[in-house]
């Protein structure tokens, strides 16, 4: 089972990443705070104090076509925000 799916790359996440030292990813739905947490040191090699972990509902959403009104839902998935040591960094952008 592969718990990481993939890094948060966003303003607001590089932000607090750089003034609080916390990463966040996309994570599979069914994996645990300890599966994520060995994951995590395992691939960057780093040591994780804390981890929070959020499942963000997928919304409906709506468009207007020529072929009329087509109703969607996005998908919903599990992220984790990792409190890295402070001796630590992680390079996300390393492994793109």
């Amino acid at each position: 089972m592969n718990i990481l799916i993939k890094p948060i790359i966003s303003e607001k996440m590089q932000a607090v990443s750089e003034k609080y030292n916390r990463y966040g990813f996309i994570v599979d739905r069914k994996a645990t705070k300890s599966q994520i947490k060995y994951a995590i040191e395992d691939i960057y090699g780093v040591r994780v104090d804390k981890i929070n972990t959020l499942i963000q509902r997928g919304r409906a959403t709506t468009r207007n076509t020529k072929a009329g009104v087509i109703h969607g839902q996005q998908n919903t998935v599990k992220k984790a925000i990792v409190f890295v040591n402070k001796e630590d960094k992680i390079d996300i952008y390393s492994s793109i």
